[in-house]
């Protein structure tokens, strides 16, 4: 997806800095002056909309795309409630209470289905529910119990309060699904889809400017992009984050056609290779492509290392590191592409968030920014 594309950052890393370590590099030339980003494509530009009377619940409202749904459902309207697990902590977090501007803030544990049933039933009628709910590593433990077991919860504490329609933003990655936390989003997508009490849509987005996103600061430092394979290995049409959740809390509404659909979904761009989106990125910034290639297979090596030790120690810790390991592969073997003209949505392509974020920086994110420190 999404944001597991991110975790092939993890051999990029290790590859990166063995590079760092051994050679000194000499930022290569400016090619060219940075161009400026279309500001009318982004949120800020968009009108907001006349309160609507709705009232919309975010589960997973901390997220990546969760903030940017929270911010559309404001901007809609809507009545917004960002489910968190700390509200008072969440308040003190002055950056994240930017994301979450003009919600109400409630507590609530989504692992907990008597906390979710609970709080659920203090908040009235409920029109729109989305849930956006991902495990942050993706090994088995994790997945099951956020991707599959919180969802769930999610759901139920909504037909028990019968909420009108309820959208999950899952992962295009599930049509091949080889990993746990995979196979754990099949298991509550099935789930759903049974559910007679409310209208459903379930989303999956083939990948998120962000996970593409996450080499800006090395090629900025003078580094190479590091890619895999030959660099046509696989290609995807990531979708941006305002466009995404713009389709999410629009999933909603009887008109879109969307109700009881399970829907893929990516961005405007046509198919973008890894080796397109280095010379993008090289691009945006304004300097000379510098590329190195990795064989596909270190993964296979690392993986496999990593699962002889594990099933020789038992160590858990150690099988999710292979879990981590097979995460990364996936995504680097696999499409992340739709292609139908239904399946492509929104405005903004990859260029306009590369040419953002060479001007503007982008948000620390400790799964997808490389070698970057946190910024305050």
């Amino acid at each position: 997806m999404l944001r597991y594309a991110a975790t092939t950052q993890i051999l990029l890393v290790i590859i990166v800095g063995l590079l760092h370590s051994t050679v000194s590099f000499t930022p290569t030339s400016i090619r060219s002056p940075l161009i400026r980003p279309n500001a009318r494509l982004y949120s800020s530009e968009l009108p907001q909309m006349e309160a609507n009377g709705k009232t919309m619940v975010v589960a997973g409202a901390t997220g990546y795309i969760g903030k940017s749904v929270v911010q559309e459902g404001v901007r809609q309207g809507y009545d917004v409630i960002s489910l968190v697990r700390d509200s008072e902590k969440t308040s003190q977090n002055k950056n994240l209470m930017s994301k979450l501007e003009g919600s109400r803030l409630v507590t609530c544990d989504p692992t907990s289905l008597s906390n979710v049933e609970s709080v659920l039933a203090t908040l009235g009628p409920i029109d729109n529910a989305i849930c956006c709910l991902a495990s942050r590593s993706g090994v088995k433990s994790d997945a099951y119990l956020v991707d599959y077991q919180a969802s769930s919860n999610f759901l139920k504490g909504c037909e028990k309060v019968d909420a009108r329609h309820f959208t999950l933003l899952s992962a295009f990655c599930v049509k091949n699904p080889w990993l746990q936390f995979q196979q754990a989003k099949l298991k509550f997508e099935a789930e759903l889809e049974k559910s007679e009490s409310l209208t459903w849509s379930i989303v999956r987005p083939t990948a998120f400017f962000k996970s593409v996103s996450g080499q800006l600061e090395v090629i900025q430092s003078g580094a190479p992009f590091v890619m895999f394979g030959d660099g046509e290995v696989t290609r995807c049409n990531p979708i941006a984050e305002r466009e995404l959740a713009e389709y999410l809390v629009e999933c909603g509404l009887e008109d879109r056609g969307r109700m009881g659909k399970i829907i893929n979904l990516g961005g405007p761009d046509e198919p973008l290779t890894m080796k397109k989106q280095g010379e993008m990125l090289f691009e945006a910034v304004g300097k000379e492509p510098f590329m190195v290639y990795a064989p596909l297979w270190l993964f296979d090596v690392i993986i496999d290392s990593l699962q002889w030790l594990a099933d020789k120690t038992g160590s858990v810790a150690l099988e999710d590191a292979a879990e981590t390991g097979r995460i990364g592969k996936y995504y680097a073997v696999e499409d992340m592409l739709t292609t139908e003209p239904e399946e492509k949505y929104g405005k903004i392509t990859l260029m306009d968030h590369y040419r953002k974020i060479a001007v503007e920086g982008q948000e620390y994110d400790p799964y997808t920014t490389m070698l970057a420190g946190k910024k305050e």
